[in-house]
């Protein structure tokens, strides 16, 4: 007699194809594929927002609608299905609060994701064949799911033996409002919550009620999970993940190696493996070509894909714009984000034709003729749950240069010029004068090009695919549920 499977329901506002801003939607969007097995009945649950594919919104399933009770409103909620894959997807579908312009950055957000956090556990109500052992809520904006389901669903038939986990992508954003959004929007006025998520100010935090009420905390990374119980990468909670370490897990974010594959892409003019990288040639006179670039295969072209970011260590390259036109190498960058770093981007490209390239934009299919067509991928981050672009650049063999923190760490084994191990080079302190460093190395090695293509060859091969992370979401989750 074979056992029963876990149940999960990965909760997250956001899940590429449907809609993705960040590495959330990447992960929320290939997770539960690799997840779902004999062992485990994973199905994602997310908002039906405005910015999803027509294509997808034609084949989804009307189910049922309901009301959802969100302090003193009740608010229409309809209950969509739709099959990706092996993955069972529940959209909930409400105007008012979904179909906008953007994903975030709404006056109302804080509105809007108790609505979502709020209709999630509503809507286990009105499924018949499906009932979570375990609720995967992601961020600050499912992070009231945990507070709702102890406050106010827990007696309920059915949900007295649910689990949860919290998982965060990124500690920075927290969801925090004035403290009248406890009682007026998320009705919990005179509940525990109402002190558990206040703050010292007395503002409301979002995430900091889902930490107190979840099960499991998890990182995207084990160094970051390290890191966030220190006052320096903490933001502010670090005293909550020490007094919680013994709940606190850290798994490395994986990358789908169907989507990402030089070898079968059709984003990019030539396919390649790590066993013939002429493709890879190819792929670089093509973006020279393509950028406005002087096509020089000598030349080594260092790429940014980045949103546009102090965290994302932006001081440090345009700090060093000049050294690295002064130093032969090209440079292209792809991204939105602050005005002051978009200029300079703009600026260097002006003063240097054909050796420097800004996009200030964002396009997913350049993004892949850059990760397929450059040599070094820059990404010296002040902090970085985990990070995608470096797996990314590794598994089209662009060789990451990063600082040494969070999934960074994690993930970039720094060159050994004596042993020639290694997946990329790396420097410690977040510091322009390091990443120069890390960069001069790369450029040294560039002209050995029998050790370079030896080390994109590894960092190519080294795996970091979903199979090894949702190995250890798996036992996650047995320890929570007890299923073994």
């Amino acid at each position: 007699m074979s056992k029963e499977p876990i149940k999960v329901l990965f909760a997250s506002f956001e899940a590429a194809p449907f809609s993705k801003t960040g590495g959330l939607g990447d992960v929320a969007g290939s997770l539960p594929r690799y997840l779902n097995n004999e062992d485990c009945d994973v199905r994602l649950i997310l908002p039906k927002l405005s910015c999803i594919p027509q294509r997808y919104v034609d084949r989804m399933e009307y189910v049922e609608n309901y009301y959802v009770p969100l302090g003193w409103r009740n608010c229409y909620c309809g209950l969509f299905e739709y099959k990706l894959g092996n993955v069972t997807c529940y959209f909930l579908d409400n105007e008012y609060y979904f179909q906008r312009d953007n994903v975030y950055g709404e006056f109302d957000d804080g509105e809007r994701v108790a609505f979502f956090s709020k209709a999630v556990l509503e809507t286990l109500l009105h499924l018949t064949d499906f009932m979570p052992d375990v609720i995967h809520c992601n961020d600050w904006h499912t992070a009231l799911v945990p507070v709702y389901l102890n406050e106010t669903y827990r007696q309920l038939y059915g949900f007295e033996n649910i689990k949860t986990v919290l998982t965060i992508h990124n500690l920075k954003f927290q969801g925090q409002y004035s403290g009248a959004v406890i009682g007026d929007v998320c009705g919990l006025l005179g509940t525990d919550a109402d002190r558990q998520m206040k703050l010292e100010d007395g503002s409301a935090n979002y995430l900091l009620g889902g930490l107190r009420y979840t099960d499991i905390i998890s990182t995207v990374s084990p160094t970051y999970a390290n890191e966030i119980c220190t006052p320096w990468f903490g933001e502010h909670l670090d005293w909550l993940f020490r007094e919680r370490r013994d709940r606190l897990w850290g798994i490395l974010n994986g990358v789908d190696y169907q989507v990402y594959d030089p070898h079968t892409d059709p984003n990019i003019p030539c396919h390649y493996t790590e066993k013939s990288l002429g493709g890879k040639t190819k792929c670089k006179k093509a973006l020279q070509e393509e950028l406005g670039l002087e096509v020089n295969a000598d030349r080594p072209l260092l790429a940014v894909v980045s949103r546009l970011t102090d965290q994302k260590g932006m001081d440090l390259i345009t700090y060093n714009l000049p050294w690295i036109a002064e130093s032969g190498a090209q440079l292209v960058v792809l991204g939105t984000g602050e005005e002051r770093y978009a200029e300079a981007f703009r600026y260097f490209e002006q003063c240097y034709p054909g050796s420097f390239a800004a996009r200030i934009e964002f396009s997913e299919p350049l993004s892949r003729r850059i990760y397929a067509g450059a040599d070094a991928f820059l990404m010296p981050s002040q902090f970085e749950p985990c990070g995608l672009s470096q797996i990314i650049a590794m598994r089209y063999g662009t060789l990451p240069i990063v600082r040494e923190t969070g999934g960074l760490k994690d993930t970039v084994k720094p060159y050994n010029k004596y042993t020639g191990e290694g997946t990329g080079f790396s420097f410690a302190n977040f510091n322009a004068h390091e990443l120069r460093g890390a960069i001069s190395e790369a450029l040294e090695l560039y002209q050995d090009k029998k050790a370079w293509n030896a080390l994109k060859r590894q960092a190519m091969e080294a795996d970091f695919s979903w199979n090894a992370s949702a190995a250890v979401y798996m036992d996650m989750y047995r320890q929570l549920t007890g299923k073994y």
